[in-house]
């Protein structure tokens, strides 16, 4: 029992305690107040007037009554203390989305176009969907993914503005190999069932249909676009499409095509309307799909709080057996009718009445706010990705992560601080846990960089100390020589004071010692010009050492940058950047009206993409 986090699930019940303490302030007046005939009596002709003496009546039943009361409010109010891991229901039914891009979807037959309206309509299908997995094709000669199977709808509806027919490197309408791709795409997933939506105007239904009923589980759903009349093909220039002969080309919906399309792959068919009738009729199997594919999911896991009111009436019940005669029970039942279905946790702060931990550090973390998200986190994986973003670096350790990702997070935080046996230990936990193959290239790669930093700074050190011992080596003779310098002054001192007698001796002596002194400042200029000639070499070598050595120093930096310039369009969701910026406000300023300058071109992005990888199938 943790009672440091004791609360009340759901604390307004509390509020019942007013009333219920001017109830019991009414009972206990009235109580004490029954049978007190000196109110309305003088108390000398009391005794004249009753015939018998008043007999005490019983508190027991108030008594009771009371305490029943009380416990049933606190009971209301939920007192817990403990969290249950509960699993939580998943949606296991995928979507995903064909749209077609040949020029024919430039059509104008309704306004402003069969392509911008489709567009339309894939955003109020996003919105509708709130959980299960969904993707996003578009196709003209050859198929292309946009974004694959993901929760995160709105990735998707951020591509749709560049979806455009232009992004295309070959014209033409080949949906028999999108709906090939669909087919693979959740086949990838390892998912036995799905939903392929196609949004089209057309194209080779005859080869279409044949490969819809090769889909087996996989259900068709068609969306058809445009109007039985068609309209001609505007073209960017200027002008319509025109066929060979100069006739201009005008695209006809094709619903009875369509329509058996869509009978071919089990599912049904709609043609686009203004209002949202067509995306209502084509969910309605959806709807039906989802609620079968739906389970627990015994790996995610939610915490919730344990309720322990329930206990607190089994209290009750005797209390209120006792107190059943006098009417106190109807009260009780009173308070126990409205009991509300669904019940929420509260604490102290504000905050946390309506976001968890982990809630407010994503809400801070998109701010920019990395410090306070990385003291909010509760989950190691995400605390970890904001402490490597954060400016500051934060010491003390982590969490143990769960994942291969947050291992590797938390080793590229542990290289930021420079605490390079840590990493190394972190990363080489990252890859016992099995990670992705390209996941694994990046920790075997940081691993690298950390663990020649570390050899780097070891070497280092093990320089420095040499140097020190060095130089107290030298200071050490220095002082030596000093001592015997000063002993020897000494000493001649000495002597002359005590002279007189042996003058002769002592003159001849002074003479040895003067030619030996005037000997020994002559040496002295040759060594210190001999240490001039070495000083040079070694802060020659010093420099070559300084030169070699910047390489291996701006490793520990490479270790902190190199990762996420690796992973930046391959892995960014998995991986936190943030590498060391000393730049002042002003240069951070400038550099940011750089960037404002540079076009923002998502569809130029997508075209070359989509023209690189049809040039590698080409190829093969």
């Amino acid at each position: 029992m943790n009672l440091t986090e004791f609360h009340f699930i759901r604390p307004y019940w509390l509020l019942a305690l007013l009333p219920y303490t001017v109830l019991l302030v009414m009972f206990i007046k009235s109580k004490l107040s029954h049978g007190n005939w000196t109110t309305l009596c003088d108390e000398a002709l009391l005794p004249y007037l009753l015939q018998d003496k008043a007999v005490a009546q019983s508190r027991w039943p108030l008594a009771t009554g009371a305490v029943a009361a009380l416990l049933a409010i606190i009971a209301m109010a939920g007192p817990t203390w403990e969290r249950i891991p509960t699993p939580v229901f998943r949606n296991d039914a995928a979507l995903v989305i064909v749209l077609d891009l040949s020029h024919s979807m430039d059509a104008g037959d309704i306004k402003p176009s069969r392509l911008t309206m489709a567009r339309y309509k894939i955003t109020d299908i996003l919105k509708s969907r709130k959980d299960g997995q969904t993707a996003l094709l578009v196709y003209a000669g050859d198929t292309f993914t946009v974004t694959p199977l993901t929760n995160d709808t709105e990735t998707i509806d951020n591509q749709l503005n560049a979806l455009t027919t232009e992004i295309m490197p070959n014209d033409g309408n080949n949906t028999g190999q999108a709906l090939t791709k669909a087919v693979d795409l959740l086949k990838q997933a390892g998912l036995q069932k799905g939903q392929i939506l196609l949004i089209t105007d057309g194209g080779n239904i005859d080869e279409a249909t044949a490969q819809a009923k090769s889909l087996g589980a996989y259900q068709l759903l068609v969306l058809g676009v445009g109007t039985g009349d068609g309209a001609p093909i505007a073209l960017p220039t200027g002008g319509f499409l025109k066929d060979d002969q100069g006739g201009i080309i005008v695209e006809k919906l094709d619903f009875a095509g369509l329509e058996k399309l869509a009978q071919a792959g089990g599912g049904t068919y709609q043609t686009l309307t203004a209002d949202d009738s067509d995306v209502r009729a084509l969910f309605s199997d959806l709807t039906s799909t989802l609620q079968k594919e739906g389970g627990k999911n015994e790996n995610l896991l939610l915490d919730q709080w344990s309720d322990k009111g329930p206990w607190l009436l089994l209290a009750v019940l005797p209390l209120a057996a006792l107190c059943f005669r006098k009417g106190l029970l109807v009260l009780a039942l009173c308070v126990l009718i409205p009991l509300p279905k669904n019940s929420y946790a509260i604490d102290l702060n504000w905050q946390d009445l309506w976001f968890t931990k982990d809630q407010q550090a994503q809400d801070a973390y998109n701010n920019g706010q990395f410090d306070k998200a990385a003291e909010l986190f509760e989950n190691p994986d995400w605390q970890a990705a904001a402490q490597y973003k954060s400016d500051q670096t934060v010491k003390g350790e982590m969490k143990e992560a769960k994942t291969a990702v947050g291992d590797y997070n938390q080793g590229n935080v542990y290289a930021v601080r420079e605490e390079y046996e840590k990493a190394i230990g972190t990363y080489a936990k990252a890859l016992n846990k099995f990670p992705d193959k390209q996941l694994k290239e990046d920790i075997e790669y940081n691993k690298k960089l950390v663990e020649e930093a570390l050899q780097k700074k070891q070497k280092e050190q093990k320089q420095q100390e040499q140097k020190n011992k060095d130089k107290q080596d030298q200071d050490n003779k220095d002082k030596n020589q000093d001592s015997k310098d000063q002993q020897k002054q000494d000493q001649q001192q000495k002597d002359d004071q005590s002279g007189q007698p042996d003058q002769k001796k002592d003159g001849e002596k002074n003479k040895d010692e003067q030619k030996e002194s005037e000997q020994k400042p002559e040496q002295k200029p040759e060594q210190s010009q001999e240490n001039m000639k070495d000083q040079p070499e070694k802060q020659q070598s010093t420099e070559d050492q300084k030169q070699q050595d910047k390489p291996e120093a701006a490793k520990p930096e490479q270790a902190k940058e190199q990762p996420p310039e690796k992973n930046q369009d391959k892995k960014e969701d998995a991986v936190a950047t943030q590498p060391i910026d000393n730049r002042t406000n002003e240069e951070k300023q400038a550099h940011e009206q750089w960037l404002k300058r540079i076009p923002d071109d998502p569809s130029g992005l997508l075209k070359r993409k989509f023209k690189y990888q049809y040039d590698r199938r080409r190829q093969q």
